[in-house]
């Protein structure tokens, strides 16, 4: 036993160790984003339905094992029915990678700096107020069904231009507020509701509307409630509420501003390369111990005249190149 570990522990590479490393992270991401969805009830049922057809094979129950053979076969075309909305969410979340996001410069980190202390002056005036207030900070999933829904603003954000947004008596206060790109875009725009059921009762549309679209894309999202004037942050399907001032303020800003410093994703992708260099220099240390053994296999059944005559041209060959490269410099001169 003891034998058959040490060998498998040998054959083991760093190509190897890497590939289980990013199947374990697969697997624990995949669980980890199961978990946090309705998938994690029908996962539990498409395990009992592995043990049932387990068991109904050893005990030679006919009739159950044929039920669920066939619910098995028919499992692939369900799961793509019964998960569309997971899987969509999936896909959109592996797509919005930001190792191509370009750095930003400080002039535009400035006008971040700017439009969030705007932002976050008029979302505590709507809180000190019970203003009630929605507003969608797109991320990199567009949003322009919803912004079909609203009207299109196109107008640079201000403290003043929200309050006249969500004031009561505008005809705009009832829907949500989209920025994109350092810009009120829309108004007005219509969310989807969420479906989960761990939203307390307590919370309204403003809010299930506010959690609905974060389970559809990467926004981010602010929620000031018109009966109590707590200030609530969705994000990802998840939500945060009873924030101040201060941590909304530190929420936008790592929003706005994560992703667009490579320095420490450049640092991991040389600290893999490195990885993968090391893993390929004992496979070069191999091929040019093969190569050494097989000259001198080739060598050894050679005679020893022939090798002798086989140095001497190969020494008499180095020294014709050492007196040209001393000529070379004369001629010139």
């Amino acid at each position: 036993m003891e034998e058959f570990v040490n060998n498998i522990i040998s054959e083991i590479g760093i190509f190897d160790i890497v590939d289980i490393l990013i199947v374990a992270f697969v697997i624990y991401k995949i669980l980890g984003f199961i978990v946090k969805t309705r998938a994690v009830q029908i996962l539990k049922g498409v395990l009992v339905l592995v043990v049932a057809l387990v068991v109904s094979d050893v005990l030679n129950l006919y009739t159950l094992n044929w039920m669920c053979k066939g619910a098995v076969a028919m499992g692939a075309v369900a799961i793509l029915v019964v998960f569309q909305p997971e899987l969509r969410r999936a896909l959109e979340y592996m797509g919005r990678g930001s190792f191509m996001r370009p750095s930003l410069r400080q002039e535009d980190k400035e006008k971040v700096k700017r439009d969030v202390n705007q932002i976050v002056r008029a979302i505590d005036d709507f809180s000190a107020n019970h203003v009630g207030a929605l507003i969608v900070i797109e991320g990199q999933t567009l949003l322009e069904d919803i912004v079909e829904t609203g009207t299109v603003l196109d107008a640079t954000i201000s403290e003043q231009l929200l309050g006249n947004i969500f004031y009561e008596g505008s005809p705009l206060h009832d829907g949500a507020a989209i920025i994109r790109e350092g810009k009120i875009h829309a108004a007005g725009c219509v969310l989807p509701l969420t479906g989960s059921q761990t939203i307390g009762k307590n919370l309204g549309t403003r809010h299930r509307a506010g959690l609905g679209i974060t389970e559809h894309s990467d926004a981010l999202v602010l929620i000031v409630s018109e009966e109590t004037g707590i200030i609530s942050m969705a994000r990802d399907g998840q939500m945060d509420r009873f924030l101040d001032k201060k941590t909304v303020e530190k929420q936008l800003l790592e929003f706005y501003l994560q992703g667009f410093d490579l320095s420490g994703t450049m640092e991991k992708v040389t600290r893999v390369k490195g990885l993968f260099q090391r893993g390929q220099d004992p496979l070069e240390a191999k091929k040019k111990a093969a190569a050494t053994r097989e000259m001198n296999e080739a060598t050894q059944e050679l005679p020893a005249d022939e090798i002798r005559r086989k140095a001497k041209e190969a020494e008499e060959g180095t020294a014709g190149d050492d007196a040209a490269e001393q000529e070379g410099p004369d001629a010139e001169e």
